[in-house]
């Protein structure tokens, strides 16, 4: 059994005068080790909770430094750690807020080369990253392991909630990811917080609660979301939570298991299959050579593929047509002279150039980068959302 201080004792005195949490419960988080993957809009809420409750050992991983559109939501972080490496400013931050919690860093992209390698030191995985190849390798990882994965998703204005691969007062393991969502969906489907946006307190409803499954998890008290998927929509303040079962086709756990290891979840996901031939053979440009044809005032027409809202940020003055829309606008494409198309980072670009060499257009140049690039190269000053 843990000891405690006395200044440990009266931290966290809120928790030991509950009756069915008490001295065991908070033993229990002092014993307890979690990965949280992801330093984001979830990670940070996520991480100081389990921080001040007094989870004895918390593990962090992140590749990513803090950006100002981070702040809006990631609140971990101040002004003052733009530049800085997430995990360096968040472990800085969190031992200061709860000196008895060891944190540890691990400043690295999850892959499948090392996920197993990182999980297998710690009970709880706690998933709080923004894209579908990492959350099936958590998953796998957490299957793989025997490990408990907490996970929770964001977008726009809904959030996802559920605790997968639990452990079951018989010995098994309740459901995981795999099972809910079998496949992941087609490539661009679906953005991330980067292209689609999130209302800044989403993530911190959403981490708390995704906190508050793993003390549930680690304490044994209360019934954990297993089985089970929490969806809330912050708009309508509406909630459901709906029911889930293996899958008797899982790959990992199914009938027939078909997976005994970790895979190329980029595959997985579509992401490679998609990214060759979307930019295969096609013509493109590079900012420094826009740039160029702009002083030059060269006679070329500029296309804008982003949404309305995105163009309203920052651009570049071409003409806005949102890619779904890029076929029905056609006759507004010029034929005639060079036309060089770009989008935030080039994938929605590059399908619209794609779309319309169906329709016989041969003059389609891909401004490669987008208008990161050119934020990065040409113009600093220019908003990135």
């Amino acid at each position: 059994m843990h000891n405690f201080s006395k200044a440990e004792l009266e931290r966290y005195s809120r928790h030991l005068i509950i009756p069915e949490f008490n001295m065991a419960g908070q033993q229990k988080l002092k014993a307890a080790r979690v990965l949280v993957v992801g330093a984001g809009g979830l990670g940070a809420p996520l991480l100081s909770y389990l921080t001040a409750a007094g989870v004895g050992t918390i593990g962090l991983v992140d590749f990513d430094v803090v950006e100002y559109s981070n702040l809006q939501r990631q609140v971990l972080f101040t002004t003052e750690d733009v530049g800085r490496p997430k995990v360096e400013a968040a472990a800085e931050r969190l031992r200061k807020q709860n000196p008895y919690v060891h944190i540890i860093t691990h400043p690295t992209r999850l892959t499948a080369t090392n996920a197993l390698e990182i999980i297998r030191h710690y009970d709880i995985v706690a998933d709080g990253t923004d894209n579908f190849p990492t959350r099936y390798l958590v998953n796998d990882g957490c299957v793989l392991l025997n490990k408990v994965n907490v996970y929770a998703a964001i977008f726009r204005f809904e959030g996802q909630l559920s605790v997968f691969n639990h452990l079951c007062e018989d010995g098994s393991r309740g459901p995981n990811y795999r099972d809910i969502f079998p496949q992941p969906p087609p490539p661009g489907i679906v953005p991330s917080c980067a292209e689609g946006g999130v209302i800044g307190v989403l993530p911190g409803i959403m981490g708390s609660l995704q906190a508050s499954e793993v003390l549930k998890v680690i304490s044994g008290i209360g019934e954990p979301l297993a089985g089970r998927l929490f969806v809330f929509d912050t708009l309508s303040f509406e909630s459901r939570t709906l029911k889930f079962y293996k899958d008797p086709a899982n790959p990992l756990t199914g009938e027939q298991p078909t997976q005994t290891t970790l895979i190329d979840y980029e595959m997985f996901c579509g992401l490679k299959a998609a990214e060759q031939p979307a930019t295969a053979g096609m013509q493109a440009i590079s900012v420094q050579e826009l740039h160029t044809m702009i002083s030059n005032k060269s006679n070329f027409q500029l296309i804008d593929v982003r949404q309305p809202y995105e163009y309203d940020i920052a651009n570049l003055g071409g003409i806005l047509i949102p890619l779904k829309d890029i076929t029905k606008a056609a006759s507004q494409i010029a034929t005639d002279r060079p036309v060089i198309i770009h989008c935030r980072t080039g994938k929605r670009s590059a399908p619209a150039i794609e779309q319309l060499k169906h329709l016989g257009f041969n003059n389609l140049y891909n401004l490669t980068g987008g208008i990161l690039a050119w934020a990065q190269e040409i113009d600093p000053d220019m908003p990135t959302y």
